[in-house]
């Protein structure tokens, strides 16, 4: 595989797989950690969502201004190993279990995934400029794909079996470890990029780093205080209300961007912000992995082992052994604090959350135990889709190729959402199929979903940022890959918004309805558009 590309390649393929999977070993068992009432922080639905849809959005908003610092002062090298020495510090605080702490550790992921994510993909592709490989770049950028959903893939099984054995702070540190093995990959493979590393400086026509403070980070932080300390939850927490109230005058700089344009870049940048806006739905039904759908593993899932299964599951440390009595557990105040009365901490009791909606018999006898694989196995579902799918999706769109039939970019992100939203009626029929939530169900049906959005995905994430590259005019490229990453940054927290009403839809089945919608709405808003669309693409003599 390696042989005919860069030498480059193998160390950011590596580097890029042990940070994929530092980050979703951490993603993975995230909200679960904080629900957790014994060694978590008893947070409700709702707040472990509204928190995790805040650190995402934060997430994928900082790469905007990671990238144009590398761009221009710290060069591609040095912001990818401060980058990954920040995340993979952040992932170990993790393993400390305190609530501020916690808030530091996810600030140094939110800004070290800034400096780490943008400027490895810049630089590979960089790597591939020359002539002896340029023709070979599309290959390349799929090569290093793989690397990233590999590491997404494994990542959950050593997380799971690290939790079962030690506890949820040794697979944070896990994370951490791997991130750091990422950077050392990074590190020993600097001579094949080094030559790559080119900062291209402010040139005529960029705007400022002083014009972008002003324009954009300034009014986005104040926006951002006033949202926080107005009284009441406009949004339905300080959290949400602060990220949408910075998220306005960042919106209006981008629509202003269109509306200032000369007339030969009006069409081009209009395209953008038309695909910036329509994907947002889907970050926001597509990240709830991590919440909703995390949820429906938990607690909706049949996750039980029995027989061969279970022996081989229980050796490699894959299950969890649930007893059938009720154990005691502190209770938490709405801020997480432990509730006490005479200097004594409150307790309740209750059977494990596992057995609420068990109907089988295994768990019908008091002190009788069910051996269940880990939530967080789930999160490889997704990767795995990804690495089987790929291939065959690359395939086809080269046969259509071959016939001069191959759809424009705008054309096969559509189908992305229009896919996508059907693979929402697939958790409607998983509902329907445990009674709303009265029994359990197989977890065919979270794969099959997985599945669908899979294709969805791939029609729609690589293709965004490809066009993004095509369209935008070069002096503003930096700002337009930003929108993009803001689009999905938006989308982001709104799939914490929506993952924190969870416990309102009394009928589950029109939580997932509310997905498709929406879904289905930007679908059928692009398709109207489409035509428009793909004669800008078709003037600019791009497919």
């Amino acid at each position: 595989m390696w042989k005919k590309h860069p030498k480059a390649l193998p160390f950011l393929f590596f580097s890029e797989m042990w940070e994929r999977f530092g980050y979703y070993l951490m993603i993975g068992i995230f909200t679960l950690y904080l629900k957790d009432v014994k060694a978590g922080f008893a947070m409700t639905e709702a707040e472990s969502a509204d928190l995790y849809g805040t650190f995402i959005a934060l997430v994928f908003l900082t790469p905007f201004l990671g990238g144009l610092i590398a761009d221009r002062y710290w060069g591609y090298r040095k912001s990818i190993i401060i980058g990954g020495l920040l995340m993979g510090a952040g992932y170990c605080l993790m393993s400390v279990h305190s609530l501020p702490v916690l808030y530091v550790s996810m600030t140094l992921v939110i800004v070290g995934n800034g400096f780490f994510k943008p400027n490895i993909s810049t630089l590979l592709g960089n790597v591939y400029t020359t002539p002896q490989y340029n023709h070979q770049k599309d290959e390349g950028y799929n090569i290093f794909y793989m690397g990233i959903n590999i590491g997404a893939f494994v990542c959950n099984f050593f997380g799971a079996v690290l939790y079962n054995m030690l506890g949820w702070g040794y697979a944070f540190a896990a994370a951490g470890i791997g991130m750091f093995i990422g950077v050392i990959i990074f590190v020993i493979g600097t001579k094949h990029y080094a030559a790559f590393d080119i900062k291209k400086g402010v040139r005529d026509g960029d705007m400022s780093m002083g014009k972008i403070t002003a324009l954009i980070l300034l009014p986005s932080i104040l926006a951002g205080v006033v949202g926080w300390i107005l009284p009441g939850n406009i949004f339905g927490s300080d959290s949400t209300d602060a990220f949408i109230f910075a998220c306005v005058p960042v919106i209006i700089f981008y629509a202003s961007l269109y509306f200032k344009a000369d007339e030969d870049e009006k069409a081009p940048i209009g395209v953008l912000l038309t695909i910036f806006a329509v994907v947002v739905m889907f970050w926001a039904v597509f990240k709830q992995n991590g919440t909703a759908l995390n949820t429906w593993a938990d607690r909706y899932t049949d996750r039980s082992v029995s027989g061969n299964t279970e022996s081989i599951f229980n050796a490699v440390k894959l299950t969890q052994t649930l007893e059938y009595k009720k154990d005691s557990v502190p209770k938490y105040d709405h801020f997480f604090r432990l509730q006490k009365e005479n200097g004594k901490v409150i307790k309740e009791y209750n059977y494990p959350v596992y057995f609420r909606n068990d109907v089988q018999t295994k768990m019908q006898t008091e002190g009788g135990t069910l051996s269940v694989w880990s939530t967080n196995l789930s999160q490889s579902i997704n990767p795995a889709w990804v690495i089987l799918l790929t291939p065959l999706v690359v395939a086809f769109f080269t046969w259509l190729r071959g016939r001069k039939k191959e759809p424009s970019t705008p054309t096969k992100i559509a189908f992305g959402l229009f896919i996508s939203a059907l693979s929402v009626l697939v958790m409607i029929a998983a509902v329907k199929a445990g009674n709303n939530g009265a029994e359990k169900v197989s977890v065919w049906w979270l794969m099959g979903s997985y599945g669908v959005i899979t294709v969805g995905e791939l029609l729609l994430s690589p293709m965004g940022l490809s066009l993004v590259s095509k369209l935008s005019p070069v002096r503003i490229t930096s700002l337009m890959m930003g929108g993009w990453f803001l689009s999905t940054s938006i989308g982001n927290k709104l799939s914490g918004v929506l993952a924190s009403m969870w416990d309102t839809y009394e009928n589950k089945a029109n939580f997932f309805w509310l997905n498709f919608v929406l879904l289905m709405a930007s679908a059928a808003l692009l398709f109207l558009m489409l035509k428009k669309l793909n004669k800008v693409m078709k003037e600019r003599g791009i497919s």
